[in-house]
C-alpha cells in the first residue's frame, strides 16, 4: 500500500524548498492583509429615522438600523437597488435609508476614529430659510451646509484679515452666497451673522 506525503514548498527564481511552519504563517497573514475590504465610509443622520414606523419595507424593517439627527453611521460598501446602504452605529448593523443620511468627507483614518468615538455630529436644522435671507442677488446661487468641525477665525485662519470670517462650530447649519472664493472661502449666513467660511469645513445638506 502506497502512501502520499503532501508538503508545502516556496518557489524562487533559482530554487524549491519546503516551506518552514513560521514561513507558512507569515505567508497566510500576508495573503489575507492582501484580500480587499469593503469600502467604509461615514456618514451622519439628518433626521430621526423608527424602522417599525418609518420604513416602507414592513416586512424588512427589523433588519434596518434606527437613529437619531445627529448620529454617525458607519456605512459599507454602496446603496442597493433600493437606495439603502448596510450600516453599523453603536455596535448595532442595519439597513439605512440614504435619503435620511448625508456622508461626512474624511479620508483620515484616525479623524474617521475619532468621529467613531464621539458617535455623534450635532445637527441644528433651525436657523434661517433661504426666503429670510436678503440683500442678495437674485442669480446667487445659495446653498445649505452643515459644518463639519469647529472653526474659531483667531486661532485657524490662513488670512491675515480674519475678522471678515465667520466662526461656527460643528454641526451648524450655514446658508453660502454665491461660489467660492480663489482663497477657497464661501460667503456665508450663520443665523444672520455674515462672513467668509472655509468651504474645507463644510458638507453640502440637501433642502428640506
Amino acid at each position: 500500500m502506497e502512501t502520499s506525503l503532501e508538503l508545502d514548498v516556496l518557489i524562487y527564481p533559482d530554487e524549491v524548498r519546503i516551506a518552514t511552519p513560521e514561513e507558512l504563517i507569515e505567508w497566510e497573514l500576508e495573503t489575507a492583509s492582501q484580500v480587499s475590504e469593503p469600502t467604509v465610509r461615514l456618514f451622519v443622520a439628518l433626521y430621526p429615522y423608527n424602522p417599525a414606523a418609518m420604513s416602507p419595507n414592513y416586512d424588512t424593517a427589523a433588519e434596518e438600523l434606527p437613529f437619531v439627527p445627529g448620529q454617525i453611521i458607519k456605512v459599507f460598501g454602496d446603496k442597493d437597488c433600493d437606495g439603502f446602504y448596510h450600516g453599523e452605529s453603536g455596535g448595532l448593523y442595519g439597513y439605512v435609508p440614504s435619503n435620511m443620511v448625508t456622508e461626512i468627507p474624511v479620508d483620515d483614518e484616525y479623524l474617521k476614529h475619532l468621529l467613531m468615538q464621539q458617535g455623534f455630529l450635532p445637527v441644528d436644522n433651525t436657523g434661517i430659510n433661504p426666503s429670510d435671507i436678503g440683500s442678495i442677488p437674485d442669480d446667487a446661487i445659495v446653498r445649505r451646509m452643515v459644518a463639519l468641525f469647529d472653526y474659531d477665525p483667531w486661532e485657524s485662519s490662513p488670512n491675515m484679515d480674519s475678522e471678515d470670517e465667520l466662526g461656527f462650530r460643528a454641526g451648524d447649519i450655514i446658508y453660502v452666497l454665491g461660489e467660492i472664493d480663489q482663497d477657497g472661502f464661501y460667503y456665508g449666513d450663520l443665523k444672520g451673522r455674515r462672513g467668509l467660511v472655509p468651504s474645507n469645513f463644510l458638507q453640502p445638506l440637501p433642502w428640506d
